[in-house]
């Protein structure tokens, strides 16, 4: 298990990119990545939006939201909501990096934070917030069972695809879908940690997988930026 953690800190660690994005004019939110080591393999913790939300009810999403006024950083607020959300306790988490960030539907710049957690955590969903939580195996998001592309119009009027897996859960006797931004998402961190080719196209250039990262995300902003610009 030790051994396991040790490589994926070494290689997250490459990837950090602190705060380098967090001065930008955009509204900020965080997500939680949360990786816990189960039967020798990494697995990542989901929750299910619950259903009486009124943005993306019944949506997969990582704990996170919104930051506060009494955030210190991005970090803390991805703390403060996974602790709000699935009962988290901030100092059972192992914070290991911030990733490159995305942007959401309502346009707020959104940090993925990678950390630690026991296989021993049982979750208590705040019923007003999440409905289910639920691991899948890291992998799953390189080598998936299930998986098709969605074509994607950005609030920016930018055309892209977007990643949509359907991962069946044995344990809930479910299937959940997982796209979007969390997709996005946890693509990104099994191509960080795992180091290999996904069995489908993505957009990185996976040999420069740090610096294309962050030029997509660049030439996402700057159309976003550019549209502001023009509705002036």
């Amino acid at each position: 298990r030790e051994r396991i953690k040790e490589r994926a800190r070494l290689r997250l660690k490459e990837f950090d990119v602190g705060d380098k994005f967090s001065r930008l004019p955009l509204p900020k939110a965080s997500v939680l990545l949360p990786l816990l080591v189960r039967e020798g393999k990494l697995h990542l913790l989901l929750t299910v939006r619950s259903m009486q939300l009124r943005r993306s009810p019944g949506e997969v999403c990582f704990p996170g939201g919104k930051s506060e006024a009494i955030d210190k950083d991005e970090i803390a607020t991805a703390l403060r909501e996974a602790k709000e959300e699935v009962g988290l306790q901030p100092e059972k988490v192992e914070v290991i990096c911030r990733l490159v960030p995305g942007i959401d539907k309502m346009n707020h710049l959104v940090t993925p934070v990678v950390g630690f957690i026991e296989d021993t955590f049982q979750a208590i969903p705040n019923p007003d917030e999440v409905s289910d939580v639920f691991v899948v195996p890291l992998e799953y998001f390189v080598k998936p069972l299930n998986y098709k592309t969605l074509p994607y119009k950005t609030s920016s009027g930018y055309l892209s695809w977007i990643h949509c897996f359907t991962y069946d859960d044995h344990e809930h006797k479910m299937s959940f879908k997982i796209w979007g931004l969390t997709a996005h998402f946890a693509v990104f961190l099994a191509l960080v940690i795992f180091g290999k080719r996904p069995t489908f196209e993505v957009d990185y250039d996976l040999d420069n997988l740090i610096s294309s990262s962050e030029n997509n995300f660049m030439n996402l902003y700057a159309s976003l930026y550019e549209r502001k610009k023009s509705n002036l």
